[in-house]
């Protein structure tokens, strides 16, 4: 397997897979593992009921007994709309189509709204672990605004028999302050009714973009978001691979001032490798306590080869897994299936290690 994944990464492979990691190492972090829940969670707050949830999550799919994750997101036809998410493969507009790419992708779970799991949940929701998600931003208002707001509750996803739920917050944005209180009562909630809670911890602030560098994806500022999210009691945080760096740095150019950093973080925390880079994100978890899912990305002309490079640098970053949704539903379901097991390949691959 490692020559396929070798392939796939192309002039990157001696750069991704032997590289060591020096800023944080491994020795400080709590992997993923298959005892997981009993060594982190056993000793936290969380009842018994979502231990079990969580063991589910983990006792599912290709990757049972690993302690890594693959989970398939459908929520875009909501983020980005249905026409624009759908049209590459207008099959799965129905949404049973979207719930057997992730059983036959042999994922840990499916990730979608509350009307396609709510659908579906009499006929798969014992098969498959369900998580809903339970706020979206919505692109028909005009102009388009950018705003995550509640389209379900828990209680709904927990009568559906889902067994954890999802949100979104836009951290720097206007309105993360309401976000943040919003989730956080919803993932209080969630914990009391037996369920996990999964946070998508994305920026969104135009002053994150400076002199040309989009800094939504620094290391730095998503680190903090990541932060942020298991403060809430996250169980598991999303997250983009971050990019840059120095967000910080930049956003403080000039008269600003703006958060507070210390710049042993660009010294000594973090490199300019991609894995340095994603092992501060880890590190932001708590240390990797809190598992850390990286998100696949939008689908493009070299799907195959981007989304080995991710599980890559998720994994030996200290990562928990892949969420990784469009590159595998805009495509014939076989396909889509393929995808999602190459993924699931490099995390049950031995020769990728912890850098």
């Amino acid at each position: 397997m490692i020559e396929k994944i070798r392939e796939y990464l192309g002039a990157e492979a001696d750069y991704l897979l032997n590289h060591e990691c020096k800023t944080i190492p491994k020795e400080r972090l709590t992997p993923p593992s298959p005892t997981s829940v009993d060594d982190v969670f056993l000793y936290s707050n969380r009842n018994n009921q979502v231990l079990r949830s969580l063991q589910w999550l983990l006792s599912s799919g290709r990757l049972v007994g690993t302690g890594y994750v693959s989970i398939l997101p459908v929520d875009q036809g909501i983020e980005h709309s249905a026409g624009a998410s759908f049209a590459k493969n207008p099959d799965y507009f129905d949404p049973e189509n979207i719930v057997k790419l992730a059983i036959e992708g042999g994922c840990n779970a499916v990730a979608s709204t509350l009307g396609v799991l709510a659908l579906t949940s009499r006929k798969y929701a014992h098969k498959i672990p369900y998580i809903v998600k339970i706020n979206h931003n919505e692109l028909l208002t005009y102009p388009n605004k950018y705003d995550q707001i509640m389209f379900a509750s828990v209680k709904q996803a927990w009568d559906l028999g889902a067994v954890g739920v999802g949100a979104t917050i836009y951290f720097g944005s206007p309105e993360s302050t309401r976000q943040i209180q919003e989730v956080s009562e919803a993932f209080q909630l969630a914990h009391e009714l037996g369920m996990f809670t999964v946070l998508w911890c994305y920026l969104r602030n135009p002053a994150f973009v400076k002199d040309g560098v989009d800094y939504h994806t620094a290391a730095d500022l998503t680190g903090q978001a990541n932060h942020l999210g298991v403060t809430i009691e996250a169980d598991i945080v999303k997250q983009k691979l971050p990019e840059v760096n120095g967000g910080y740095q930049a956003l403080n150019m000039g008269q600003s001032s703006y958060g507070k950093i210390d710049k042993r973080v660009y010294t000594e925390l973090t490199s300019d490798h991609p894995i340095d880079l994603a092992r501060y994100q880890v590190a932001n978890g708590f240390m990797g306590k809190i598992g850390l899912i990286s998100s696949g990305g939008a689908s493009g002309e070299n799907d195959f080869a981007e989304a080995v490079r991710t599980a890559v640098i998720n994994k030996r970053a200290g990562g928990m897994g892949l969420i990784s949704g469009r590159k595998a539903f805009q495509r014939p379901m076989a396909e889509g299936v393929k995808l999602l097991n190459l993924i699931q390949d490099v995390y049950l691959c031995k020769d990728v290690t912890l850098a």
